[in-house]
């Protein structure tokens, strides 16, 4: 068997692999006002690997979530990570001219991200030629949720109501949305008058998609309480599976890094039930073998002391 037979046979059977990651790689982006700086973090050996494109939650960088990106890759997937404008480490000012735009300039990112694999192939050591880009995911937590689902259909409210541009994705094949928030109707006062683009349907979002929600997670940016994150499947077509954790907060148990000050819920074992469950369903929804997944699901249904629960339509 080939070296790369071998390796993409060892990752199918969870056997973690050799990781390699590549900072800054820069996409130029003209009209942004920055170039576009990703993280790529790949497994060392495979060919044919399948490609997710990671949007982090607000304030952070492609230097976060580790938890996630990291064993991603060490089990078959190419991540890409892009820092958007309201990363800290940027620090644009709010009264940049760009500020009320980020939102949209967030999803440009993660389009130009899929625009550019051919430079990300060509800029890491030892990754030209073994991406499958007919195998592609976007995932994203909290505000990198919202910027994902976009590609997988979901639309912005206008002022009056009605869905915005359609900036769905082709390419995308299926998403892994974390503590995405859920409909505009129930946001605060600051949230409505700050946040306009705060307002999804849901309606169009018809990609397959893996919803994750956290039961004690409370916004100050709703009205209701921690169900509002269940709305992305609620309000959804089919195709959609929700993993509802149990006393999981905003963090999910600690997703966004390994003791980060913002984990008010540092919950190893939530962090690894989200880590092989994300990996089962990505590796489900993308090669169309449900085996990974069932078996993951099963044994989330048969634990005796389970951390969640889990729904799909």
């Amino acid at each position: 068997m080939s070296e790369s037979k071998t390796a993409n046979a060892r990752q199918t059977a969870g056997i973690p692999a050799t990781v390699v990651s590549a900072r800054p790689v820069v996409l130029p982006a003209p009209g942004r006002g920055d170039d576009l700086q990703v993280r790529v973090s790949a497994p060392a050996t495979g060919t044919g690997l399948p490609v997710v494109v990671f949007s982090h939650g607000f304030g952070w960088s492609m230097d976060g979530y580790a938890p996630l990106a990291e064993h991603w890759a060490a089990h078959g997937f190419v991540v890409v990570q892009p820092t958007h404008l309201d990363s800290r480490t940027l620090g644009v000012p709010a009264e940049d001219p760009r500020t009320p735009r980020i939102w949209r300039l967030r999803i440009e990112d993660l389009t130009r991200v899929l625009d550019g694999l051919d430079i990300l192939e060509a800029s890491v050591p030892g990754l030209a030629g073994r991406l499958d880009r007919d195998r592609v995911a976007v995932a994203g937590h909290s505000w990198g949720a919202q910027s994902a689902s976009t590609l997988l259909g979901a639309r912005v409210l206008d002022a009056d109501g009605e869905p915005g541009e359609d900036m769905s994705d082709p390419r995308v094949k299926a998403g892994v949305l974390l503590a995405l928030t859920g409909l505009g109707d129930d946001l605060v006062p600051f949230a409505v008058e700050h946040f306009p683009f705060m307002r999804p349907s849901f309606d169009t979002m018809t990609a397959p998609a893996l919803i994750v929600a956290g039961d004690k997670d409370q916004s100050h940016l709703s009205t209701r309480g921690p169900d509002w994150f269940t709305d992305p499947y609620t309000y959804s077509p089919g195709n959609k599976s929700l993993l509802t954790l149990f006393d999981a907060e905003h963090s999910l148990g600690g997703i966004p890094g390994y003791e980060v000050a913002e984990t008010t819920d540092a919950s190893p074992a939530r962090v690894a039930l989200i880590q092989q469950l994300t990996t089962a369903y990505l590796r489900g929804a993308l090669y169309g073998d449900a085996t990974a997944w069932k078996e993951a699901v099963t044994a989330l249904e048969e634990d005796p002391d389970p951390l969640g629960t889990l729904q799909s339509k």
